[in-house]
């Protein structure tokens, strides 16, 4: 299955200059969302000692969710402030067309980051940093989506992103 025919562009949003990566017609077609989750499934199951999914407010949630109720991990959701009640643990984060902050809930345990684009690295990046300084061990990290174009190789947990559609351009 291809899924770069169920990912459509939205130039100038949600600023100028950006160019938005829709995964809403991956979301309505069954088949599709659930060859993804199968996929990110395949790929976690290669990461040993694996015990929990964190994923990324807010298109991380429907990925990450899925895939550890697929696998029978727990799930950790990385949120933006304000939305998790206290205590939490937060941290300042950049990314391509903006700043925010990242709040997580203290624990422990083995995790892999996912979410659904990579652009920049910065909110997986301040993400990994914000999980370990809360008492966790990154593994890694996967995305559906790797804007390539938009930087270097990027590790998180030691280990090269991983990603299922990447864009080269």
């Amino acid at each position: 299955m291809n899924y770069k025919d169920y990912i459509t562009d939205v130039p100038n949003w949600p600023v100028d200059g950006v160019i938005f990566k829709d995964i809403t017609p991956l979301l309505f077609d069954a088949d599709a969302f659930n060859s993804v989750l199968d996929s990110l499934s395949i790929i976690t199951d290669a990461v040993n000692d694996c015990t929990l999914i964190a994923g990324i407010e807010s298109r991380g949630f429907i990925f990450g969710a899925g895939l550890a109720s697929l696998n029978s991990l727990g799930f950790i959701p990385v949120r933006k402030k304000g939305k998790l009640p206290p205590p939490v643990e937060y941290i300042d984060s950049t990314k391509e067309y903006g700043t925010e902050i990242l709040e997580v809930k203290a624990g422990k345990g083995n995790v892999i980051i996912i979410d659904d684009v990579l652009a920049t690295g910065g909110t997986i990046k301040a993400t990994e940093e914000l999980l370990v300084s809360a008492g966790y061990n990154v593994l890694g990290a996967i995305v559906v989506i790797d804007l390539a174009y938009l930087h270097d190789e990027i590790f998180v947990g030691g280990q090269p992103v991983v990603s299922l559609i990447k864009y080269d351009e």
